[in-house]
């Protein structure tokens, strides 16, 4: 795996920018005829904008160019989506939930007449909050981010936007009092359960400290006894460096349904809060990655794209998307109701005085074009290479450096054998084996009496399957279509076990969507969707498939590279089933047919279509017992027989492929060859709309003969342009707009 610069596309990948069609928005604020040159963030006018009852003429505040300007979204369109989510998510005046309120505030700001019962807002109605941040639990880091819009907004100038002064005490009081890092003094007598590590936990932190340390500077921290000058500035540099590895890398957490909401609040907030010229204007770009990231991969209110880290709660429906409403308030291209009223995107996005979206990533987001967004995220390592004393490390990011683990931890690299020095220093250094979060690791260091040597080769002999939760590079391919999209995980650990991830999706609105999994577990009883962390039935993966796309087909191969034989005891506690199986909800689907092993499904003039190597069936829930969720008919498409098999997708419309009959008897005009030998799968089929395709488990994917590359692709390449892989500097542009964020640099400019 190379991170040499991306080579230019054979001559056959070209026909796909031949086909281009562009779009124009037409909107008020969007002039055509302004240079890039002159829409940099420096020259800015303050926006007019007042959230909270005051007024934004601090320098901060003018840094990025103001709302209404050419090149952001119109500020007529933006208000709107204000108004229309602000009306259903405040239309109850009482709430007890942290978002809930701020949303209230933010109403009370805008409209003077906004009466809500303020008055009932007391210390108390934060008590579970309270008790999480007062015991350091895991996941505080988000209720105090959302205590510091509560600050922000809850000490204006009117009745309806002034807090209790009890309340912004009880605030004030848990900041000073937080543990905000994991190698900050921890007392003798107590333990501190949350996890620091992830992509999204960086972030967050950071920007809590950072933020507490800005509002606070006088004071003096309880645990590093710090003072909050000190505590913003030792954050300030990290903040950067987390901003710098999304430009360098894309997302550790790829494309997640979940997380990407937890990276687009904690940079929303430091636009809107941080008094750092430099914070606002590199949180406001890499908040611009984010936006690309679901821009460029939603359908129809679906965030249609392969994911390193989702849940079952997540999984079913995109309206239990926890991005659908950021997405929804953003780019309204779906006539869906907001689902959750606390959602924290849309509501601080109604309270951004400083921020607007760029133009472009509301074209991006819906456009009408037919187009191929491919993309590269996370950094590469083979966890299964042999043990050797001198590991090269990517990018300088040496294995056995502390400074380092917060890297590689954020990569989810907790099982990977080159940390175990490291990570088992930090542990007993941290007093971590006792914490929440480190139940399980605990467990597989006590098989190897804690020692990292001994958990260094018994780790790389089980890198199959202990190292589950390293998210790796992830090369992505999305094909969209106005009425269908297909996305796919390229090539990515095939065979090994994966936790929380999502290998591929075909989707034509929020419900009438495809997937599969090679389960962990049997269907629990009960109301197995509310799972949001375990390794199930429809989360997480006993193994990865090997995975290829061109266009609106993919071939998805399952063989696992471990089995009982790896290791029996690890066997019975992560062992996974004998059969993968597809997700495939009828109900959502305005016809479906079975033709052979392929089952395809209507729905508003698209078809998605699966075919399985394995004889399919339908399970039959009942009611009574599992979580239907509603459903009449079957959703869960099982090939029994063995955890290998090979599942082919075809995605298609009226437009292109006439009717479904018409669609189904060009499916099975060619029955897809598959044989399996020593070297694993190889598969043979005449696509309808590609032509003769070839894959296997260790031989190229050719198209029509032509190689189709699995790896290497740029950070991002789709119609609207091309960033080199490691590239700081992002340039983009719809027909109608422009939008350029070098990093180094410090710029934003839009047009």
């Amino acid at each position: 795996m190379s991170d040499d610069d991306h080579k230019p596309l054979p001559p056959w990948r070209e026909r796909f920018h031949l086909d281009r069609r562009h779009f124009l928005m037409g909107t008020s604020a969007i002039v055509l005829a302004r240079a890039l040159d002159g829409c940099g963030s420096g020259g800015a006018k303050p926006p007019t904008t007042t959230t909270g009852g005051s007024a934004l003429s601090d320098p901060a505040s003018t840094v990025l160019t103001a709302p209404g300007s050419a090149g952001l979204v119109d500020e007529a369109y933006y208000t709107a989506r204000i108004e229309d989510f602000l009306s259903v998510a405040t239309a109850d005046p009482s709430s007890s939930n942290i978002v809930g309120i701020g949303a209230r505030l933010i109403r009370a700001a805008r409209d003077p007449q906004y009466v809500w019962n303020i008055g009932a807002v007391v210390p108390d109605t934060f008590a579970s909050s309270w008790d999480k941040i007062d015991n350091w639990q895991d996941t505080r880091d988000f209720d105090l981010m959302y205590l510091h819009w509560l600050l922000h907004l809850g000490q204006g100038d009117t009745p309806m936007t002034r807090l209790a002064p009890s309340v912004i005490a009880a605030i004030r009081d848990r900041m000073l009092a937080n543990r905000y890092r994991y190698d900050d003094p921890l007392p003798a007598d107590r333990l501190d359960d949350e996890w620091f590590w992830s992509e999204n936990h960086r972030i967050i932190g950071h920007t809590n400290e950072y933020l507490a340390g800005q509002r606070f500077p006088d004071d003096v921290f309880t645990v590093s006894g710090l003072t909050g000058a000190q505590s913003r500035d030792r954050t300030k540099p990290d903040i950067l460096e987390w901003i710098s590895e999304r430009f360098q890398f894309g997302f550790f957490e790829w494309h997640s349904n979940v997380y990407m909401l937890k990276d687009v609040t904690p940079l929303l907030t430091l636009v809107e809060l941080a008094d750092d010229p430099e914070i606002v204007t590199a949180a406001a770009m890499a908040l611009d990655l984010c936006l690309l990231d679901q821009a460029a991969h939603l359908q129809a209110g679906c965030f249609t794209a392969p994911r390193g880290r989702t849940y079952e709660k997540d999984k079913m429906n995109s309206l239990d998307e926890d991005t659908f409403g950021t997405t929804k308030f953003l780019f309204d291209d779906t006539d869906a109701g907001y689902p959750a009223l606390n959602d924290s995107g849309a509501t601080y996005f109604s309270g951004a005085a400083r921020y607007r979206p760029p133009q472009v990533m509301l074209d991006i987001a819906t456009s009408t074009e037919t187009s191929v967004v491919r993309e590269r995220h996370g950094v590469y390592f083979d966890g299964s290479m042999p043990v050797q004393r001198y590991v090269w490390a990517p990018f300088g990011r040496d294995f056995t450096k502390q400074e380092n683990l917060e890297f590689w931890w954020s990569l989810g690299a907790v099982g990977m054998w080159p940390m175990a020095q490291v990570g088992v220093a930090t542990a007993n250094t941290y007093r971590l084996w006792d914490t929440s979060g480190f139940e399980q690791i605990k467990l597989l260091a006590l098989l190897n009496n804690f020692d990292p040597v001994k958990i260094r080769d018994w780790e790389q002999a089980r890198a199959a399957v202990i190292n589950f939760g390293f998210l790796s590079e992830a090369n992505t391919y999305a094909w969209r279509h106005p009425k269908v999209s297909l996305a796919s995980v390229i090539d990515h650990r095939k065979g090994e076990m994966r936790d929380q991830a999502h290998a591929w999706q075909a989707a034509i609105d929020e419900r009438a969507m495809v997937f599969t999994t090679h389960p962990v577990t049997e269907p629990a009883a009960g109301d197995d969707w509310a799972r949001s962390d375990a390794p199930g039935y429809w989360t997480g993966s006993g193994s990865m498939p090997r995975s290829a796309q061109f266009e609106r087909t993919a071939i998805h191969l399952y063989d696992p590279a471990w089995d009982a034989s790896t290791d029996a005891l690890v066997w019975a506690v992560l062992g996974y089933r004998d059969y993968t199986h597809a997700y495939f909800p009828k109900d959502h689907f305005d016809r479906w047919v079975q033709s052979g092993n392929w089952t395809v499904g209507e729905r508003k003039g698209a078809y998605i279509a699966l075919w399985s190597w394995r004889a399919p069936t339908w399970r039959d829930y009942d009611a009574a017992v599992y979580a239907a969720r509603g459903f009449t008919t079957s959703f869960d498409l099982v090939a029994h027989g063995g955890p290998d098999n090979v599942w082919i997708v075809e995605c298609g419309t009226s437009e292109d492929d006439g009717t479904l009959e018409d669609f189904v008897a060009a499916l099975t005009a060619h029955e897809p060859v598959v044989a399996k030998g020593d070297d694993g799968f190889a598969v043979n089929w005449t696509s309808p709309s590609a032509g003769s395709m070839d894959f296997g488990w260790t031989t190229p994917f050719t198209v029509a003969g032509h190689d189709v590359p699995l790896a290497d692709f740029p950070r991002h390449e789709s119609p609207w342009g091309t960033v080199d892989r490691l590239s700081q500097t992002y340039e983009l542009a719809s027909q109608n707009a422009s939008w350029r964020c070098d990093f180094p640099g410090r710029t934003r400019q839009v047009s």
